[in-house]
């Protein structure tokens, strides 16, 4: 199967076109988003050379899943997926920083309390942990939002003070922030994952606060096995996890850490399928159902979304 990496639509109603790392998100009029998550990958804040098949398929229909269990506790940008990689939704006013929270010292965290630190974005870390043990507390370390390059940790105050979200608006943000966690790590739970760290994007439409963009997917989350967790962290031992950690730690065993002049490693067909199955993996874990590799097309995909706008009017 070829990797869908590029979209070149013509909608009706469009008002214009953003191309992020994964994302190709069309303007409908000001009014709607087509948000077409392609099979890109990234790592390192670089676009691989080669696309996933399938998943662009796998984060849409994961986040779909998760902003429908979670439409609750705050609204959220969802109106409708037409084909299992587009969802269509509310254009929203993003607010300039991504809600990141961890429940456990793993990832960026562990390498800053590796390197001695302990505080991240303000938020204090406990002396004696080791790596891949849980908070007390999950701690919600926000950080920048780039247009391109590295997000950089940020603090509460700092966020505030910079003007870059009110204080009553962070304070909500927060809240939310926690709240669908929790959920997360519940659904999670049930499947035997824990819900290790995510990040959230919240936008504003009418004055209301909307939940955004991907959801407890591998792409912005991190999972472990819940069997043998204990009995690897009190041995010492790496965790079992479904996250996209994997291709970051496949990148820096050959020699890449997205540095200038750096260059990214052959990524063979083996490599590839590797982490297409490693996708699969995740989604049947979290959805509960198999995931069928059906045959897929930029054609399929732009019929299918004119088909739900039409619909919309």
């Amino acid at each position: 199967m070829k990797a869908i990496v590029k979209t070149d639509f013509n909608l009706p109603g469009q008002a214009g076109k953003y191309v992020g790392k994964v994302r190709d998100v069309y303007d409908i009029a000001g009014k709607y988003l087509v948000m077409v998550v392609t099979d890109r990958i990234s790592a390192f804040d670089v676009v691989l050379p080669e696309g996933i098949p399938y998943k662009g398929q796998i984060l849409n229909r994961i986040a779909a899943k998760f902003l429908d269990a979670t439409r609750d506790i705050l609204p959220n940008w969802k109106l409708a997926v037409p084909d299992p990689c587009v969802t269509v939704g509310y254009k929203c006013e993003p607010f300039q920083v991504e809600m990141v929270i961890r429940g456990y010292l793993a990832g960026h965290a562990w390498r800053e309390y590796k390197a001695g630190k302990r505080s991240i974005c303000g938020c204090p870390m406990p002396d004696g942990m080791v790596e891949n043990q849980k908070f007390p507390e999950p701690l919600v370390t926000p950080t920048t939002k780039a247009l391109e390059g590295h997000d950089q940790d940020i603090s509460k105050e700092e966020i505030i003070a910079g003007g870059l979200v009110g204080r009553e608006d962070y304070e909500k943000l927060e809240a939310y922030t926690r709240a669908i966690f929790q959920r997360g790590a519940e659904i999670a739970a049930k499947e035997g994952l824990i819900l290790v760290d995510t990040k959230y994007e919240f936008g504003k439409r009418d004055g209301v606060i909307y939940l955004m963009d991907e959801v407890h997917t591998p792409d912005s989350s991190r999972y472990f096995y819940a069997d043998g967790y204990a009995e690897r962290l009190d041995a010492g031992e790496r965790q079992r996890q479904l996250s996209k950690e994997f291709v970051r730690e496949w990148l820096m065993a050959n020699g890449f850490q997205g540095l200038e002049g750096q260059q990214v490693p052959e990524m063979t067909p083996e490599v590839v399928n590797g982490i297409t199955d490693r996708y699969v993996e995740l989604f049947e874990r979290i959805a509960g159902e198999p995931f069928e590799r059906k045959e897929y097309s930029t054609e399929s995909i732009e019929a299918n979304i004119k088909a739900c706008l039409a619909e919309l009017g």
